[in-house]
């Protein structure tokens, strides 16, 4: 297991807020074995990239979860 800052701990937190967005178009009902390969590299880009945001507000001083709003 990796030792999360307290930095990376809100930038996944902050990246939730995309991560959740996608599942509802998606549909929250479909089951993680039935999403498409398009489908798990779109949450797996949302992730990172709503999580790369994040990092980079945290860097400049900014509020985190303000980056994925």
């Amino acid at each position: 297991m990796v030792d999360l800052t307290e930095q990376e701990q809100a930038a996944i937190r902050a990246a939730m807020r995309r991560v959740a967005e996608t599942m509802a178009e998606i549909g929250w009902d479909t089951r993680l074995q039935d999403l498409t390969e398009a489908q798990v590299l779109t949450l797996i880009e949302v992730a990172v990239g709503g999580f790369q945001e994040a990092m980079a507000k945290i860097a400049r001083g900014e509020p985190a979860w303000e980056a994925v709003l």
